[in-house]
């Protein structure tokens, strides 16, 4: 069990590589994440908002006892491959600002077997979060966001799965009117707006 674990630790991709290749493997892999994870979710903070209006896009991940999830960078970096992944769309009614920010609080371990002094890691419920500007484009209605891509790493005390990708969207609702784009924001608003 604990060769399990060093292996992931030195390299994900070949433990992706080794459930690539042996089909009945891989179906029992991905067994784990019915038994980790209780559930992914979206959402942003308003739900409702006006067009040039600053919301907070989330995730949050709830796994069950005995498992843990990742931040999206790791300090240490021999802990490199152990993290979290987002992608976000470049289009659409939202554009997404400034960077993800981890969970507060993480745990910390070390791992010497694969030569990690500290390893940042989330039992429980971890939310990630990102600002977003709703576009000024962008109609008024209902609106749904699609993560372009989530990549959610699982361990718990033996193991480490093969990152899954999980899909994660959320609903928004655009206001009637609109209100200035925060001046923070401004330069990234008008680039994605001139890009497209």
């Amino acid at each position: 069990m604990r060769l399990n674990r060093t292996l992931a630790f030195l390299s994900i991709l070949g433990v992706v590589a080794v459930f690539a290749s042996a089909p009945t493997t891989q179906a029992k892999g991905q067994k784990w994440y019915e038994r980790a994870v209780k559930k992914v979710e979206g959402s942003f903070t308003p739900a409702e908002a006006k067009p040039g209006q600053t919301v907070t896009f989330s995730v949050t991940v709830e796994l069950n006892e005995g498992f843990h999830t990742y931040p999206t960078l790791q300090v240490d970096k021999m802990a490199a491959g152990m993290v979290n992944v987002f992608k976000f769309p470049s289009t659409g009614p939202v554009i997404f600002v400034g960077t993800v920010q981890d969970p507060k609080d993480p745990k910390s371990k070390a791992e010497p077997d694969a030569g990690i002094m500290k390893l940042l890691y989330y039992p429980g419920t971890a939310t990630y979060t990102r600002k977003a500007v709703v576009s000024p484009k962008a109609a008024t209605g209902p609106a749904e966001v699609k993560l372009s891509g989530f990549k959610l790493s699982v361990c718990d005390k033996d193991n480490c799965f093969p990152p899954k990708d999980v899909p994660v969207e959320a609903k928004l609702k655009v206001l009637e009117g609109s209100v200035e784009v925060e001046k923070q924001y401004a330069e990234e608003v008008a680039k994605a707006l001139g890009a497209k």
